[in-house]
């Protein structure tokens, strides 16, 4: 009990052994829950159409609401998070996602299965507070693997939650699908208070009232945009106009943001190569991994008269099975990189595997076999710059920084997953015959070939950003006050690797 105690003193709180342990499977948890919120949107779409007799372009707002709430909350709860009400953020957000399920899935209407979805947005925002709290609860050896651990389970719990819910609703029906939602969301919020521990040592952090406002609406106008471009029209005046409040509100954003004494998101730290890195291979990863799957589940479901396969939306959940063993696989794999030294070959080599898999898909694509393999090998790559991000991000930020600089890449991979999303209709649009439901199977390769354009540019950002990533002042102590901490958890118990504990 030494370890935990003389820890708890120098924290100013007190942390049970038996909650250090069960802290990381709570977070990973958690983290699913992320995955469960994203699983409720694209591959209900055609069944939201269907039970509330709305137009496919109308029950696609299921999903963009819930992306544009997300992309605006995150990074106040990452902010709020910094301080000492991480904990309270945390529980509010599970609520908030259970609350938004049952609202979803009572009969109410279309209008409020949207706001049911709008609030479960809230639930977007966990990721970066859970890395946070394993980089304040954890010691050392044991908070690295756990933060690359969290930032991979997002993405493989997208290749398990498409065919659970699309299961789900398949048999139960829709509503049954957000009633799933809300049992998973309500198991972790009582998992959370009984875990994840207070953060009373940190100071109370100060929101940027202004700056999330103008986040808020540049991003929400950006999104939207991005979303509905395709059915508004790119160059019509409302998709137009939205682009103009866009760009207007983010450029005031980063004015107001390099002259706030307490930002809400630290935009000086960009200057570190590591979080410039991180930050562009969010955006890039996100586009490219959204693109994929955005294909992949269409074509699927597009009857083989058509060009396509002709599964229903659970053999399409299944084919993205293979993307979260890749995702799981890289979580293994990376690791043993980073331990080598070999940090910086991996956002490029994990490239290139994506952009071999990406373009395998446009030119042999009519075999499920070929797509569990490119499927798998997309999950491996995505998993990898996604297990390599969170290290890079926190060697380049002081600890009080973490939950905003990893909301801020959050909600990049957001604005990458909605960009892809969009690209990958729009040339699919493109290539449809006026008159017909479903695209030409050249649309398919054309969408494929953009999608290894985005590997490409991820590739070369990864080989010419990251650089030295830790700047001195805000290293990682060594002292013998850490060492003595580290040696009597290994003693005491705690989870960790005990000989990295023990070697110092």
């Amino acid at each position: 009990m030494t370890g935990v105690c003389l820890m708890s003193v120098l924290s100013g709180t007190r942390t049970r052994p038996s909650r250090v342990r069960g802290l990381v499977p709570t977070l990973v948890f958690l983290g699913l829950v992320v995955a469960v919120v994203s699983s409720l949107g694209a591959p209900l779409i055609p069944a939201v159409a269907e039970v509330h007799h709305v137009a496919l372009v109308d029950a696609q707002w299921s999903l963009t609401v819930t992306l544009v709430v997300g992309a605006m909350v995150t990074p106040v709860m990452g902010r709020l998070g910094d301080g000492s009400a991480r904990r309270t953020v945390i529980l509010a957000g599970l609520a908030l996602v259970v609350l938004g399920c049952v609202l979803a899935a009572l009969p109410l209407g279309f209008a409020a299965l949207l706001a049911g979805r709008a609030v479960q947005g809230a639930g977007l925002g966990l990721t970066p507070l859970t890395i946070a709290t394993a980089r304040d609860a954890l010691e050392p050896a044991k908070a690295r693997p756990t933060m690359a651990m969290l930032s991979i389970t997002t993405v493989a719990g997208v290749g398990l939650g498409y065919p659970v819910t699309g299961l789900v609703a398949e048999f139960g029906g829709l509503p049954a699908a957000y009633w799933f939602g809300a049992a998973v969301a309500a198991v972790a919020l009582v998992a959370a208070i009984r875990v994840v521990p207070h953060a009373r040592h940190l100071k109370r952090a100060r929101l940027d009232v202004p700056g999330a406002v103008l986040l808020g609406a540049g991003l929400g106008a950006l999104l939207l945009v991005i979303s509905k471009g395709e059915e508004w029209g790119w160059f019509s005046g409302a998709a137009l106009a939205t682009v103009v409040i866009a760009v207007a509100a983010l450029v005031t954003w980063v004015w107001h943001e390099r002259r706030s004494s307490h930002p809400l998101v630290d935009l000086r730290l960009l200057r570190f190569p590591g979080v410039l890195a991180a930050d562009v291979a969010a955006l890039l990863s996100g586009t490219g991994m959204y693109l994929l799957v955005s294909l992949i589940v269409q074509f699927v479901q597009t009857p083989p008269a058509a060009g396509g396969l002709g599964g229903s939306v659970v053999v399409a959940g299944l084919v993205l099975l293979p993307f979260s063993i890749g995702s799981l696989l890289a979580g293994r794999i990376a690791p043993l990189f980073i331990r080598r030294g070999r940090t910086g070959v991996l956002i490029p080599g994990a490239a290139v595997l994506a952009l071999v898999s990406v373009g395998v898909f446009g030119f042999v694509r009519h075999d499920y076999a070929v797509l569990a393999v490119v499927m798998t090998v997309t999950g491996l790559s995505v998993g990898t710059v996604f297990a390599v991000m969170p290290g890079m991000i926190t060697r380049a930020t002081p600890p009080h920084e973490t939950g905003s600089a990893m909301s801020f890449n959050q909600v990049l991979r957001y604005v990458g997953y909605a960009t892809g999303s969009a690209l990958s209709a729009a040339i699919l649009a493109a290539h449809t015959p006026a008159g017909q439901r479903y695209p030409e199977t050249s649309g398919y390769a054309i969408a494929a070939f953009a999608g290894v354009a985005v590997w490409l540019l991820t590739g070369v950002f990864g080989i010419l950003l990251p650089g030295r990533t830790t700047p001195p002042q805000q290293a990682e102590p060594t002292g013998a006050a850490e060492q003595v901490l580290v040696d009597e958890s290994v003693a005491d118990g705690l989870p960790g690797d005990e000989d990295e504990g023990a070697r110092g």
